[in-house]
């Protein structure tokens, strides 16, 4: 994930990745729901922070994922 960059779509915590609703091709608007995590029974919904169009979903539920990972790429 590149810092300061909103095409760029990272995990805000560690945790499982629990739903994702990002497809590709898909046009999003900025503050759309993409995916959700879970981490300590707590669910936190992860948003678009551009407009844009879902180029790439690199996440499916289930894995694991670290702060910071990259999970879906805007164009």
């Amino acid at each position: 994930m590149e810092p300061g960059n909103a095409r760029h779509v990272g995990a805000p915590m560690p945790g499982t990745i629990a739903t994702v609703k990002a497809i590709v091709g898909m046009k999003v608007a900025r503050g759309d729901l993409l995916l959700t995590m879970e981490a300590m029974k707590m669910e936190t919904s992860v948003r678009a922070e551009a407009d844009g169009t879902v180029g790439e979903v690199l996440v499916k539920p289930g894995v694991q994922v670290d702060a910071k990972d990259l999970l879906v790429v805007l164009s």
